[in-house]
């Protein structure tokens, strides 16, 4: 003989799958979201998917080469990988963005960790949570046909209905591969033909997050609204492609049933009491840490040994269950006992809002006594407001009429208004300003509601010397400048605060235009 024999235990019987087929098989899955997301935002979101995957490619290809290691460019993971980064981007951001995550999703993620099957989280949601942490206001900006709207989650959150047969095909707003749940469901049940997954983590993930909804959801008990977050954000990308991968999901059927509720569990605890409409990436990435408590308590016991042998203990099946059966509870309750304080504070919380945007009332608007419903006012915001939620079809970008209420005087006569509205492109997430105009329609104060901008850039949109330049004045539209303000139409922005400078300012000439418009 010239060679060895390889000496091992049995079972000696191969599969014909390998690595690499079912990489390529989940990049062809991917297939149908990819070709929906170029064809409905266009050529732009596929440079964003090429440079997405091509920089996966090539980090990997760099890593290994610059660490002598063996080059596994052609297993198909880094262009799963890139592919699937791509497909959680927003249709309109810069190339360097899918660049960066994806340096991030194959060297830091994978790479540092020892590479395929070492990584501890899904590297491509990794890569996006680090994006949406780091660039908030780029990662938050969705484009549809050059105008910036409300994704579906968004209009949910807000209140607003949802047309589900849109969002179930992909004519709405969001990520590339997120928008059509059908095409996410075509390549979902090719995967399962294939056995390249299993239906327990998809369905039950599905399941779990569909009762928490309808339990606990902001329109608990209506069941289109349950479909409706079904059909929104990426619920169905994540079920199928990222909570599914093999190497941070458990492999124990017990653990696959118990990891699909804990998904749907934390992502419903996410959308319902969390500040942002998504939840889904925190989801799985939680999860993902969890697995390797979820495969100590869901393993079986190895052939020939009775449940707890090994341990010089006495059989008892039931005691094998017990700590997947307590993690389930746990988690469980920590979701009941959340919707349980919710609803407790919802009524003082309620209150406390109120009463301070009566005081932001009286204090944008000094000359006021009272404020009250104007029914001109509500017909001005219904006529002005578009299909999306938007101000007169993204004219101010992606900002919504929150309230507006005429202002009194202490004989009762209208003597100006206040108008809440909300830019939703802020740096750091949602700006909402409350905006008080006399009867000349002067603007006469504005206070801030809400705003989450950096600390000593964004932030100083809250002081004096920058809400003073849009005080006093009654103009249609305030145009913003980066240089000295050269007449009352001009607002300077805040150096090194663009983005919160355009949001504001989009606020306040949304807000300006109702006023106009009510006044006509």
């Amino acid at each position: 003989m010239n060679g060895f024999l390889n000496v091992s235990s049995s079972p000696h019987v191969r599969g014909a799958d390998s690595s690499r087929s079912i990489m390529y098989d989940v990049a062809l899955a991917l297939l149908p979201a990819t070709a929906f997301g170029v064809y409905r935002f266009g050529i732009y979101s596929l440079l964003v998917l090429l440079v997405s995957v091509g920089f996966a490619l090539l980090s990997e290809y760099m890593f290994q080469t610059l660490t002598n290691q063996k080059v596994t460019v052609s297993d198909g993971s880094a262009l799963v990988t890139g592919l699937l980064l791509g497909l959680n981007l927003p249709p309109t951001v810069p190339l360097w963005i899918p660049a960066l995550g994806s340096i991030f999703a194959v060297v830091f993620v994978k790479q540092f960790f020892g590479g395929l099957g070492q990584n501890f989280m899904n590297p491509a949601l990794g890569a996006r949570c680090f994006l949406l942490i780091s660039f908030t206001g780029i990662m938050s900006d969705y484009v549809v046909d050059g105008v910036s709207g409300a994704t579906p989650l968004a209009q949910l959150a807000s209140g607003q209905a949802v047309n589900l047969s849109s969002a179930f095909l992909g004519f709405t707003g969001g990520t590339i591969g997120e928008v059509s749940e059908l095409a996410v469901l075509i390549g979902g049940i090719y995967m399962l033909v294939k056995k390249i997954i299993t239906w327990e983590i998809p369905v039950l993930y599905l399941a779990s997050f569909a009762v928490f909804e309808l339990i606990f959801g902001a329109q608990s008990g209506d069941l289109a609204f349950v479909a409706a977050q079904l059909c929104s954000g990426g619920i169905m990308l994540g079920a199928f492609f990222m909570a599914t991968d093999y190497v941070t999901s458990p492999i124990t059927k017990k653990g696959k049933i118990l990891y699909g509720i804990l998904l749907g569990v934390l992502t419903g605890i996410l959308r319902t009491f969390g500040s942002s409409a998504e939840g889904v990436s925190y989801a799985i990435i939680i999860s993902n840490l969890l697995v390797p408590l979820i495969e100590k308590v869901t393993m079986p016991t190895a052939f020939g040994y009775a449940p707890g042998a090994l341990e010089g203990k006495k059989a008892v099946s039931i005691k094998s269950y017990m700590p997947a059966v307590k993690l389930c509870t746990i988690t469980l309750a920590a979701g009941l006992a959340l919707g349980g304080v919710y609803q407790l504070t919802k009524g003082p919380i309620e209150k406390a809002e109120l009463a301070a945007q009566a005081e932001a009332y009286a204090a944008v608007c000094p000359d006021a006594e009272s404020f009250d419903t104007d029914e001109k006012l509500e017909e001005t915001i219904a006529s002005l407001t578009a299909e999306d939620g938007t101000v007169a079809d993204g004219k101010f970008g992606n900002v919504v009429y929150e309230s507006a209420y005429a202002a009194l005087d202490a004989e009762g006569v209208q003597n100006g208004y206040v108008v809440n509205v909300t830019s939703k492109e802020g740096f750091g997430g949602d700006i909402t300003l409350s905006i008080g105009f006399d009867s000349e329609l002067a603007i006469t104060g504005m206070e801030f509601l809400a705003i989450s901008e950096t600390a000593g850039l964004g932030m100083r949109a809250t002081e004096d010397t920058f809400k003073d330049q849009y005080i006093g004045d009654a103009v249609e539209e305030f145009e913003l400048t980066k240089d000295a303000a050269k007449d009352d139409t001009q607002i300077q922005a805040m150096s090194g605060a663009t983005v919160t400078s355009t949001a504001v300012t989009n606020a306040v000439n949304a807000a300006l235009y109702l006023v106009n418009s009510a006044a006509e």
